[in-house]
């Protein structure tokens, strides 16, 4: 009778032991993973801090810009329709992190929806350049109508209408009267870069190239109707081969899709295959990502591509010796310029030993523990201040860009929320139909870098 308790409470002893030690380690694992949520949410506080000081309360119109110089503070007061997206989606995020509450963030979007309905606007679409207080075409720098910005305020719009449903009437009827159909070629199957009011002409060159930041205005026109599905396809993934000005002469194979003929061509760097993108910077591949459900859709084609990306950014680093990644264009201590990884690009641009957060917070979803180091890289360089990440460091010299760029800190706001809150932004988006009506396209590719 005695040996047999002994031998069940050895036994318990040891189940006990067994499950508190399994505990433990879980507990360990998780108190890393809640230590790099509270310092995600604390970035986003200070990042969303910027939106709150620098947002005109009476148009709900946020500054391009707000800058520090030896002169003192300086703030850019005029917008774009990209600076107003991304203000709408980062307010959103903030409320999902519980930076803000619902009703805050649902007054201070209104203010914005109804400056929106009231600006001037070509065809339903917006001019680049608006001036904060109240809300008039920034003339002395042209009339410019943009495709890709006006493709990142309706990505933000179909957002809001998903995230509150008390504003998806006003929301839907911006976005149905942005008439996408006036900037593209259907000779050619791509758009325009945009077109100039007061010369009255399209550009022209056009949005050629697929892994670039155009393609959502590319994927919500198709989803609208505006312009047909096949526009997809007669983007360039890369350019053709015998097109040999090109960094690299691509590699790879033709295939059909939905009846169109597709070069699905790759470059290759560090031993690995990738589709380049323009210049080689990180938001021309992931900012898209943001909205469209690349990580999840397209695990053979962009959401590949797009591990590939952050993979080779680093790579790039290493190679040159700089103490932290992420290339891409940002402000530089006296303007703004264009960096990247150069070879990732197809004509690339310079990496100037330059480096900019927002690059490392859009991988989040692909490579969190290497974003999460380059955080501690990007703290030390000494570049996080009042409103979160000032927008640039020089990793040579340490010179940084004490700078914050509202389209930066956007994509800061929008990442953050969507690694922390299972892709939130990305599942409003596809909610609505203009976001789910293509999906398909995400799904059906395959790239030729498996």
């Amino acid at each position: 009778m005695k040996t047999s308790k002994i031998i069940s409470f050895v036994l318990m002893f040891s189940l006990f032991a067994n499950v508190f030690a399994t505990t433990s380690v879980s507990a360990t694992d998780r108190g890393k993973d809640y230590a790099f949520q509270m310092e995600l949410k604390s970035i986003a506080k200070k990042t969303y801090k910027f939106y709150q000081d620098h947002t005109d309360p009476k148009t709900g119109l946020t500054y391009d810009e707000t800058r520090y110089t030896a002169e003192g503070k300086k703030d850019a007061t005029h917008t774009s329709p990209t600076n107003i997206g991304m203000y709408m989606m980062s307010t959103i995020s903030a409320q999902e992190l519980g930076i803000i509450s619902k009703k805050e963030a649902v007054k201070r979007i209104q203010v914005t929806l109804n400056t929106l309905e009231h600006l001037e606007k070509w065809n339903g679409l917006y001019y680049n350049w608006y001036n904060t207080k109240d809300g008039s075409v920034k003339k002395d720098w042209g009339q410019f109508i943009s495709q890709v910005d006006n493709g990142w305020l309706s990505a933000g719009l179909i957002v809001v209408g998903q995230a509150y449903d008390e504003l998806n009437p006003q929301t839907s009827k911006l976005v149905e009267d942005m008439n996408y159909t006036t900037l593209y070629d259907p000779e050619v199957g791509q758009f325009r870069g945009g077109y100039d009011v007061a010369q009255g002409k399209l550009t022209d060159h056009h949005y050629g190239l697929f892994n670039t930041e155009p393609r959502v205005a590319s994927y919500i026109s198709i989803g609208k109707g505006d312009v047909p599905s096949d526009h997809w396809w007669k983007m360039y993934r890369t350019m053709p081969r015998e097109w040999d000005w090109q960094a690299q002469i691509p590699e790879g194979e033709t295939h059909e899709y939905d009846g169109v003929s597709v070069f699905e061509g790759h470059y290759e760097y560090n031993g690995v295959k990738f589709v380049p993108s323009w210049g080689g910077s990180m938001f021309e591949s992931l900012m898209p990502g943001i909205v469209l459900n690349e990580v999840e859709l397209g695990k053979d084609a962009l959401g590949l591509n797009n591990k590939r990306h952050v993979e080779l950014q680093q790579a790039f680093a290493k190679e040159k010796g700089y103490k932290a990644w992420g290339f891409s264009p940002s402000a530089t201590p006296d303007g703004y310029s264009e960096f990247a990884a150069t070879p990732l690009g197809t004509s690339g641009y310079k990496d100037g030993a330059t480096v900019t957060a927002h690059a490392s917070f859009l991988a989040l979803d692909y490579d969190p523990n290497g974003v999460r180091k380059n955080i501690k890289a990007l703290k030390e360089l000494n570049t996080y201040s009042k409103y979160g990440f000032y927008d640039s460091v020089n990793v040579e010299t340490g010179e940084i860009a004490k700078a914050y760029l509202a389209l930066d800190q956007g994509m800061i706001m929008v990442s953050i929320a969507n690694y922390l809150k299972d892709g939130v932004i990305r599942d409003y988006f596809h909610q609505d139909p203009i976001g789910k009506k293509p999906e398909n396209l995400l799904k059906k590719e395959k790239f030729s870098i498996q």
